[in-house]
């Protein structure tokens, strides 16, 4: 009996990793859990088929677009996309995240997980130099009047 063990560990561990357990379109790992391509996923935009990536995790929400209590439209703009950020912007409740679980339909692929990060990350650096826009004017403006009260106080003492 241990020889049989150990000639199936042997066997098992002769493959290739990637012969391990693994369907295309939508790769399913050891642990049942199938992992979808973000190309896979923009094309569920449909209001007959809607898919959402929140927090890396794909969800087919097509039966509860009429249930959601901001209309349909709202997932709808989501549709076959990451919806972490807006998603997260709402504040949904606790309820809602339970919610969630019942809809969930695999996860995304690791390559467009790095991928979606460093596109947030570039969309954050932008945001940094549009802040700096707005805060240098600001700081200007703000100079100006101090300096104009003060010349028309020593304007008016004089």
């Amino acid at each position: 009996m241990g020889e049989e063990i150990n000639e199936t560990l042997n066997k098992q561990c002769s493959e290739p990793a990637s012969a391990t357990n693994v369907e295309e379109n939508g790769e399913t790992v050891e642990g049942g859990v199938k992992y979808y391509t973000l190309e896979e996923v923009r094309v569920h935009n449909m209001s007959h088929d809607t898919w959402l990536i929140i927090h890396d995790k794909v969800y087919d929400i097509t039966t509860f677009l009429e249930e959601h209590p901001g209309g349909e439209e709202v997932l709808l703009e989501q549709a076959g996309a990451d919806a972490t950020e807006s998603f997260e912007d709402v504040g949904h409740s606790t309820d809602a995240r339970e919610m969630l679980q019942q809809y969930f339909i695999g996860e995304l692929h690791m390559d467009d997980r790095r991928r979606l990060a460093e596109e947030a990350q570039d969309t954050n650096s932008g945001e940094s130099s549009s802040w700096t826009m707005w805060l240098i004017p600001a700081i200007a403006a703000i100079v100006v009047g101090v300096m104009y009260r003060y010349y028309m106080f020593e304007h008016k003492s004089s």
